[in-house]
């Protein structure tokens, strides 16, 4: 648009000193300079319309930064909490790690193997109470020939589901 100004400025400087004589050229000249005057306002029609969407794009940036900020913040804040409850479930897997070690002292060697190895097969749960004469491990109720040999075997004997193979633990809930 400086170009434009400039070749207007100079063309006008030209026929204001006289420099043109031929009424033709002088015609032509006066020709351009209306051109050129078209010219700078259409070009400074289309700088304001750039403007007008740079503040907006502005504006928008500025809201997305502000936006953003929050996110981040936010993001700091989960972090934080995720990492203290990440402790927390760490202490609490320590405590019942040495529940468990306390509970398993005095277990016969071969009843905790067995057990071990069920809880490995059985999706970490190798034993289950009896309620209501349903075992808690497959959430099947027992037959009636199954509760009568728990009904009659010693307490200290190692029962197992006829189903899903755990460990049955008698309760005062069993039924038999």
């Amino acid at each position: 648009m400086e170009q434009v100004k400039a070749r207007r400025v100079r063309d006008q400087d030209r026929m204001d000193r006289g420099l043109v004589t031929n009424p033709k050229d002088l015609e032509r000249m006066q020709q351009e300079l209306v051109s050129l005057s078209r010219r700078i306002a259409e070009l400074e029609d289309t700088e304001l319309e750039v403007m007008e969407r740079l503040e907006t794009a502005q504006t928008d940036q500025a809201a997305l930064q502000q936006r953003l900020s929050a996110i981040d913040e936010r993001v700091g804040e989960l972090t934080a909490a995720r990492g203290a409850k990440a402790k927390e479930l760490e202490e609490q897997a320590a405590t019942a790690t040495e529940e468990r070690a306390r509970a398993v002292q005095g277990l016969p060697a071969d009843l905790l193997a067995l057990y071990e190895k069920l809880r490995a097969q059985k999706g970490g749960v190798g034993a289950a109470a009896l309620v209501r004469r349903r075992c808690t491990g497959c959430s099947l109720e027992l037959t009636a020939a199954d509760l009568d040999a728990i009904s009659r075997s010693s307490y200290d004997e190692v029962l197992r589901c006829e189903e899903c193979n755990r460990i049955l633990v008698r309760t005062a809930e069993s039924g038999v």
